[in-house]
């Protein structure tokens, strides 16, 4: 299993250890919260949340296509519902529809792999976005481009000028922005925190 799967068992890793919680928010490793981020829990309404995903169109329909025709039996929505799993808010009444991808993979991780070895597709993200769009439409709210500012390269909002620090409360440094991520990582904390 890939360490991104991983986030499946994040209910299950805070029950373990007694830790309680009304809400969660998931951050990949390659982001970075704002200090003056306003609190996310209190525009979740309650939902599972997410930020649509915002880059390589060709790379979401491509995802789209071949988990739907290989995996989830022609299941289809439209390509603006999917989103960036990077950033994602849920609570404890999502815990089924972990349970449910936790056993679609233990179940089906050989096609999983078939499709992601031989179709140039994403890992989690795609499963993530049929289960949360087939399972639980009407408890998925969308988050807007701050909540999780994506591909910022190719947005031309990432620069030494750290354009990216006024105008986002998460920044997620994804799809190849160079030199490094960690670069971008350190500049920003340093940027954010230190200065």
């Amino acid at each position: 299993m890939k360490p991104q799967w991983y986030k499946m068992y994040i209910l299950d890793i805070l029950e373990a250890n007694e830790i309680e919680y009304n809400q969660v928010l998931y951050v990949d490793a390659d982001t970075i919260i704002h200090p003056n981020a306003p609190n996310i829990f209190e525009i979740s309404d309650n939902k599972f949340c997410a930020v649509r995903n915002f880059g390589c169109m060709d790379w979401v329909c491509r995802s789209l296509e071949n988990y739907s025709k290989l995996l989830f039996e022609d299941f289809m929505f439209p390509y603006y519902k999917y989103f960036n799993s990077g950033v994602m808010v849920f609570n404890k009444k999502h815990k089924k529809l972990f349970k449910s991808m936790q056993e679609f993979y233990q179940e089906q991780h050989e096609r999983i792999k078939h499709v992601q070895d031989n179709y140039h597709v994403g890992n989690d993200q795609p499963v993530l976005n049929f289960f949360v769009n087939r399972d639980i439409s009407e408890d998925y709210k969308v988050l807007d481009y701050e909540w999780n500012m994506q591909d910022m390269t190719r947005f031309e909002v990432l620069g030494e000028d750290m354009l990216h620090t006024e105008y986002g409360y998460i920044s997620h440094y994804n799809a190849g922005v160079k030199p490094t991520p960690g670069h971008w990582l350190e500049k920003t904390y340093k940027h954010l925190y230190e200065n």
